[in-house]
């Protein structure tokens, strides 16, 4: 029996029956009156566990009951569950092992906040970017018919990840191929469903039941003995008819074999369908669309406009989150309100969102300007291209997508924006490491993939006034790409201009002189460059701190300078190895400046994904603190630290 986390005793328990399960199996033989009250206390702990760790609630809470019951119905782990995308799969994670450690969500050394293969074997696929399910399942689906297997596959897709081209590449190959694979279209947002009730329930039921298809099968049978101009048009008139009765004709479309819509919150709605679905002996795949509702179960939740989607820490009672005490604003509010006055000057600035228009800010330019304003849904590809279309009509579109999502689209920016040299604006939010949501959305990779394209200009923000003048910067630049990035969270507090100024193409800037070491600094990690170049000094060594500002080009004076005049240089930034200091040191070489003894050493991630936690926890385990930046500026003049930067007292000399 699994211990409660509340005061270890059953009859003070608020889960009672959930603190009897440990696994799936533990489920087998409940009843549906258990199956609903075992959903209900699961809601209740995800809630409880949530409140103390923040994360993604609301989408957690609307499949409970679609949790509970497929854990019920299917042989997980050898029936393969897939959660797309992964961050509603708090719930399922208590049910399989790991209810012990749900308070640990998203801190350092605890549970991921989304899928993850090494943390569970009821995780056979990770995932924290959306519409990768359905190929994975596919893919799994395959690999079990050619070792002659016959367990099931389940793919769990919500509604905005359908919106994804990816979805439908794998839906149009698996309605080719005879694979057997269940997708459950978890629908908590889109109008495409009619209304559900007890009739769509009982025609989910009947058009899932093995009676229901025998006929079916013995209606193809006898539509094969007809002409062939008659055979297809019978087959064509059924699909229709159920496709009619059911919405599901785009489906049928692409070869599945459409169920539902279903209540997604009613057990004896699902648990039928489901069981109809998994001993279904079917060779083409089936679709089970639920109708869930996000937050459900949990007030706060269902009355909020988000209902919750992400939250931090908050009280049970009456959901009141955590709130931030700085007054700071965000790198991403400045940039949104920055956009906003530069299109205020000028009709042609567009704005383009891969459903994320609040997260990138993107939501404020849409209230000023809804008419130039696109939210494309969840598809970064065709964001790209759309834009890249804008632009040769002498649009300006500023596609603001976060860095990690930016990946996806990376054949679209060389291929359609780089190569035609069309001036896309790009705003890469999230830049750097982000802290409880990993390595999958920590924004490693894209100076590195975006600086080696020829017609590019880079550009990092090292303060939230830099970031108004790159917007300004970019918004100017009409013959080329380019792109500008930033961090997560706030800034450093400083008195604004009323508007960005636009920068000298490929100029940096220097902040502080010294004469002993050179930090050339890009992007964000600025405040630990301040921070190190002060402790260096404290100990006699004066540093020179620029401020590189462009990635590409480089500011080739300004590296001549400080490799001339210092004898180390250190390059800082919070991208992957190949990106800013890889260029610095490509330029260095090609130019002799490392042939009279200039030590360089470019700090930037480590090669490796750094594993979640706080902000500051990823980056000391990247080592890009200030006190990483002073220890490799004295390892290369040969010294040792007198005084560790943060801690008291002396540690060798």
């Amino acid at each position: 029996m699994a211990d409660s986390p509340n005061d270890g005793t059953n009859h003070m328990s608020k889960t009672p029956l959930l603190d009897t399960v440990n696994n799936p199996s533990d489920i087998k033989d409940l009843s549906v009156a258990e199956l609903k009250q075992l959903a209900d206390e699961l809601r209740t702990e995800t809630v409880e566990a949530v409140s103390i760790t923040g994360g993604h609630l609301g989408a957690g809470l609307g499949v409970v009951e679609l949790t509970v019951a497929i854990h019920h119905v299917f042989d997980t782990p050898r029936d393969r569950l897939i959660w797309d995308v992964g961050h509603q799969a708090y719930p399922h994670k208590i049910l399989t092992g790991r209810r012990d450690r749900i308070r640990t969500l998203r801190q350092k050394d605890g549970l991921y906040g989304f899928t993850k293969r090494c943390e569970s074997e009821y995780d056979p696929f990770g995932a924290a970017h959306s519409s990768t399910s359905i190929s994975a399942g596919l893919g799994m689906a395959v690999a079990r018919d050619l070792d002659d297997g016959d367990n099931n596959v389940i793919a769990v897709i919500g509604d905005g990840a359908m919106s994804a081209g990816m979805a439908y590449e794998a839906m149009n190959n698996a309605g080719s191929m005879n694979s057997r694979l269940v997708v459950i279209l978890n629908d908590n947002d889109m109008s495409i469903a009619p209304p559900v009730g007890a009739m769509s329930a009982y025609l989910a039921r009947i058009l899932s039941s093995k009676s229901y298809r025998n006929l079916r099968h013995f209606g193809r049978d006898l539509a094969s003995k007809l002409p062939p101009v008659l055979e297809r048009t019978a087959r064509r008139a059924e699909e229709f008819a159920r496709g009619i009765a059911t919405g599901g004709t785009l489906f049928e479309e692409l070869g599945f074999y459409y169920i539902g819509p279903i209540d997604g919150h009613n057990m004896e709605h699902l648990l039928p369908v489901l069981r109809n679905a998994r001993d279904a002996r079917r060779t083409s795949p089936i679709l089970v669309h639920v109708v869930t509702h996000k937050g459900h179960g949990y007030a706060p939740a269902e009355k909020a406009a988000d209902k919750y989607h992400g939250v931090s820490k908050f009280d049970v009672v009456t959901g009141a989150q955590a709130k931030s005490k700085s007054n700071k604003p965000s790198y991403t509010k400045v940039f949104a309100n920055a956009l906003v006055k530069e299109a205020e000057k000028d009709n042609k600035i567009v704005a383009i969102s891969a459903a994320m228009p609040s997260g990138t800010g993107l939501n404020v330019f849409g209230d000023r300007f809804p008419d130039r304003f696109f939210d494309v849904g969840i598809a970064e590809q065709h964001a790209v291209t759309f834009a890249a279309g804008m632009a040769t009509e002498g649009y300006k579109p500023v596609v603001a997508i976060y860095s990690t999502f930016l990946q996806r689209a990376y054949d679209q920016v060389v291929h359609d924006v780089a190569l035609q040299k069309l001036p896309v604006r790009f705003a890469i939010d999230r830049a750097g490491l982000v802290g409880a949501d990993g390595p999958t959305h920590a924004g490693s990779f894209d100076v590195t993939y975006l600086a080696t394209l020829p017609n590019f200009v880079i550009m990092a923000a090292a303060d939230e006034e830099e970031l108004m003048h790159m917007v300004a910067t970019s918004i100017a630049i009409e013959d080329r790409p380019s792109a500008f990035r930033y961090p997560r969270g706030e800034g450093f507090g400083m008195e604004l201009p009323e508007i960005g100024v636009p920068l000298e193409i490929g100029r940096g800037r220097i902040l502080r002189e010294g004469k002993s070491i050179a930090i050339l600094s890009f992007g964000g990690r600025l405040k630990e460059v301040y921070k190190a170049a002060d402790e260096l000094a404290a100990q006699g060594l004066t540093t020179t701190v620029a401020d590189a500002r462009f990635a590409k080009p480089l500011d080739h004076d300004l590296i001549r300078r400080l490799a001339a005049e210092h004898e180390v240089l250190l390059t800082v930034e919070e991208g992957s190895i190949g990106g800013f200091g890889s260029h610095v040191l490509q330029y260095l070489a090609l130019e002799g400046l490392l042939d009279k003894g200039l030590k360089v050493r470019p700090m930037c991630l480590p090669d490796k994904f750094v594993s979640h936690g706080s902000p500051e926890e990823m980056y000391e385990e990247a080592g890009l603190l200030a006190k990483n930046i002073v220890d490799t500026a004295i390892n290369a003049l040969g010294r040792k630290a007198v005084v560790r930067l943060g801690q008291k007292g002396a540690v060798g000399s």
